[in-house]
Parts: C-alpha cells; sequence; structure tokens
C-alpha cells in the first residue's frame, strides 16, 4: 500500500503543478496566454474561466473525499487537454507540439489509475490501517 500511495503522489504531485503552471497565466491573462489564444481562435475572455476551472480542478484533486467531484475533476482535465491538443492540431501546430499532451494523458492516468487502487485496497480491507487513507 506504502507503493501505491508513492506513485499515487508522485503521479498527482506532477499533475497538479503542470494544471497550476498553467492556470495562473490564464487567469492573469499574461500576453503569452493571451497570444495562444488568438492563435487558436479563441475569445480571450475564456482564459480566466478556463484558469479558475484547472484551479477548481487541483482543489479537487487533492481535498480527501468528495469522490464524484474528484471524478469529474479528472474528466475536466482530460477535456481541457483534448481541446488543447484538438485545437492546436486544427490550426496546424507541429507534432513536435504534442509532448506536453502526453505528458499530460500520463500523468492524468497515473493519477487516475493509482486513485482507485487506493480506494480498493481501502474498500477491501488490505490496508493495515484503513484511516490513513489521505487521497
Amino acid at each position: 500500500m506504502k507503493k501505491t500511495k508513492i506513485i499515487y503522489w508522485i503521479f498527482t504531485g506532477l499533475l497538479v503543478a503542470l494544471m497550476v503552471l498553467g492556470s495562473i497565466p490564464d487567469i492573469m491573462s499574461v500576453p503569452d496566454a493571451v497570444a495562444l489564444f488568438n492563435h487558436l481562435g479563441y475569445p480571450t475572455y475564456l482564459l480566466p474561466f478556463i484558469g479558475i476551472a484547472k484551479l477548481l480542478g487541483v482543489v479537487a484533486i487533492l481535498i480527501p473525499g468528495f469522490p464524484r467531484i474528484k471524478e469529474w475533476a479528472y474528466a475536466g482535465f482530460v477535456f481541457d487537454l483534448t481541446g488543447a491538443m484538438y485545437s492546436s492540431i486544427s490550426v496546424g501546430d507541429p507534432a513536435s507540439g504534442w509532448l506536453i499532451f502526453i505528458i499530460g494523458y500520463i500523468l492524468i492516468a497515473g493519477s487516475y489509475i493509482y486513485h482507485h487502487k487506493i480506494l480498493k485496497s481501502a474498500s477491501s480491507g488490505t490496508s493495515s490501517n484503513k484511516n490513513s487513507l489521505t487521497i
């Protein structure tokens, strides 16, 4: 169980870092974020909305409990990443830029899979201390 939790927190920590680092420029509407949105053809008023949604998703994943909200947060991250990748492909950006999307998908999948492994382990009673569940 300890190994599973460590792997979960590695994936989740990196996912949280990726999402927070992506959300702050959006919320602040920094010039680079505005330029990217203009390049993709989106209105800039969406930037703060998407940034706040990412931050709320991070909070949902980090706070223990609330399993349904946590599921929606993971889904939201997949939708965000898929939309960004689709938009990038649609405007003709080179495939070399896809690496960040692939890394994002791996982090989301790893965090999600290990989150469920911890839940399954805790619910089946294989954990020596059920009250030590801190996800």
